[in-house]
């Protein structure tokens, strides 16, 4: 009896089936977090309303853009934070002038 070619009932002849999966989609968790950095810039830097705005303004955009994405809760403050840094200057406009 040779042993030589034991292969332990194994079938060594089974395809695996190929997965149909379509192309790839990014997760955008990178966008939440910048989303997050801006919108925590844009709060430190209110008094700066040159500089607040413009980040306010991107992290907004970022955080809606990446609300599907598994960085959701950074997203979401990060567009809260965002909002916040934007209302700051109108509502001490209004409160002034």
């Amino acid at each position: 009896m040779d042993n030589n070619n034991f292969d332990g009932g194994v079938d060594n002849n089974y395809q695996s089936p190929e997965l149909n999966q379509g192309p790839a989609v990014p997760d955008r968790k990178g966008m939440a977090v910048a989303s997050l950095v801006l919108g925590i810039l844009s709060v430190e830097l209110f008094c700066l309303w040159y500089l607040s705005l413009p980040c306010a303004v991107v992290g907004l955009i970022l955080g809606i853009l990446s609300l599907k994405s598994s960085g959701r809760g950074m997203a979401i403050a990060g567009l809260v934070l965002s909002i916040i840094a934007i209302a700051i200057p109108v509502v001490i406009d209004k409160a002034l002038f």
